[in-house]
């Protein structure tokens, strides 16, 4: 099993803010168990939108905590590639998502059928074969 994060997702866990930060906690603590050895995916799409807050803030503290997440050697990383783009281009025709959001429901579907995808967007929930986790 595998745990994708959507942008939403990994800011609630890395920046903590109550009351997100202990839902991602709270929902990961039941697949942990289940699955001890849970892998954790991103795509590049996270990883820019992440930093993005931060530098503009100027804020190292917060930018430090994600390069230390994205630094994590057993983090999995959703390239993106054509076949990616080629899913996301027919998930935003089918389901009118925005391109950003196409783009991590094709990346999340990249992992195949052993993934969890956690995000705080209901509108995930369209793509068929997702398997979201909602942190609402």
């Amino acid at each position: 099993m595998i745990a994708f994060f959507d942008v939403s997702a990994l800011i609630y866990l890395v920046e903590g803010k109550p009351p997100f930060g202990q839902r991602v906690r709270q929902a990961l603590a039941p697949l942990t168990e289940a699955h001890p050895d849970l892998g954790t995916a991103v795509s590049r799409l996270t990883w820019l939108e992440c930093r993005v807050g931060p530098l503009k803030a100027n804020d190292t503290a917060v930018l430090a905590s994600y390069d230390a997440f994205f630094a994590r050697p057993d983090l999995v990383w959703v390239e993106l590639t054509k076949d990616v783009m080629e899913l996301a281009t027919a998930i935003r025709v089918r389901h009118g998502m925005r391109t950003p959001d196409a783009l991590q429901a094709a990346s999340g579907l990249q992992l195949g059928a052993d993934h969890v995808f956690l995000t705080g967007d209901a509108a995930f929930n369209r793509v068929t074969g997702l398997r979201v986790m909602l942190l609402d």
